[in-house]
């Protein structure tokens, strides 16, 4: 997903640079498999310039919308983003 984090980003003139993504999954067991429930994508390394930091948090909002990984997983795990 950082990718098209990154994307909508620079969309908006804020460079993304530095931008790195972070991934946990959460799995539970479901009689006798592990299934994947949840994952938490932490985005960090981005210096955010204060004028443009209501920005990020729009697009922070609502970028997974447009993740075709996202996407494929939505209904079946839950995917939380956040800035780190």
């Amino acid at each position: 997903m950082t990718g098209t984090f990154a994307g909508a980003l620079a969309a908006r003139r804020i460079d993304p640079t530095g931008l790195v993504g972070h991934a946990r999954g959460e799995v539970e067991l479901e009689g006798k498999v592990l299934v994947v429930k949840r994952i938490k994508v932490t985005y960090s390394g981005l210096s955010i310039a204060a004028e443009d930091t209501e920005k990020v948090q729009r697009v922070l909002a609502f970028h997974a919308d447009g993740c075709p990984v996202a996407r494929s997983l939505k209904g079946a795990i839950d995917i939380t983003t956040q800035l780190g």
